[in-house]
């Protein structure tokens, strides 16, 4: 009995199975902000929606907003990825996302990205309870002051983690302050710091930042880009898309068929052979 049909068969289902995991949820884009999502007053900002080649369309929203209505006029007038705000302003902070169109289903929204306007309050203080140089160790407290009546405070750090505190604000000289904690102290916190300052209402809108606080650590270099972890320059595995595993199922697949039609075709040319005979 010839085996090809049920070959084909296979093949068949395996196509179908690949057709119907194409029409699964398209997997959300990245959103990213150039050159940051800390704009200052009246900068220039540009949002990229990253999707697949194959993306045709974009779509760039604040979280919140009514989405449009007529998806066709939205590819229409959206082919490109980006974003352009000239000048940033109190009305476009927030936080936004985006999503891209393949094969007319639009795919999950991505992240959201917080879009934050600097420069709307004057800048608040910061300083070192312990002093700008600490041993390894050492429990440090960082003390950023507002004379204004904020109750939101930033601490940011350069090529580092944006820390929040908004709680534990404490009335100081006519203003408020909040103390950060950076406990233990490592050489990994080694570097320049900055605070904001802002209103629990409008967590967008930030102050101007404070002047910069150099944090040095006993054993380290005075340059805080010496202070970041290192990389490791080990190749990263490799994790196919479930596109591409489609297709290695697929061709796989071709060829085990491939096999079966010419081992069938080689017993049938054997079995006349034995017949002559």
């Amino acid at each position: 009995m010839s085996m090809v049909p049920p070959s084909l068969l296979c093949l068949g289902l395996c196509l179908s199975q690949s057709t119907w995991a194409q029409k699964g949820n398209l997997p959300p884009p990245r959103i990213t902000a150039l050159p940051g999502s800390t704009v200052p007053w009246k900068s220039h900002v540009t949002l990229l929606c990253q999707g697949p080649k194959q993306a045709e369309g974009y779509r760039i929203s604040r979280v919140g907003s009514p989405e449009p209505m007529d998806k066709e006029e939205q590819i229409t007038s959206r082919k490109t990825n980006t974003l352009s705000i000239t000048e940033m302003t109190f009305e476009k902070t927030g936080l936004y996302h985006c999503s891209y169109q393949r094969g007319g289903r639009w795919s999950q929204f991505s992240d959201p990205l917080q879009l934050v306007m600097t420069g709307a309050y004057s800048k608040p203080s910061l300083s070192s309870m312990a002093g700008t140089v600490v041993a390894p160790g050492d429990n440090v407290k960082l003390q950023c002051f507002s004379k204004i009546n904020h109750d939101v405070f930033i601490l940011t750090k350069e090529d580092g983690d944006t820390v929040t505190q908004n709680q534990s604000c404490t009335p100081q000289d006519g203003g408020r302050q909040t103390i950060f904690l950076l406990n233990p102290v490592s050489s990994t916190k080694a570097g320049t710091y900055r605070c904001y300052s802002a209103f629990h209402d409008n967590p967008y809108v930030w102050s101007q930042p404070s002047d910069p606080l150099q944090l040095q650590v006993e054993g380290t270099t005075d340059s805080p880009s010496s202070t970041q972890p290192r990389h490791s320059t080990a190749p990263t595995a490799w994790h196919p898309s479930g596109e591409t595993q489609v297709r290695l199922s697929l061709a796989a697949l071709l060829l085990l068929v491939m096999v079966v039609l010419l081992a069938e075709a080689w017993c049938s040319r054997g079995g006349s052979l034995s017949e002559v005979r």
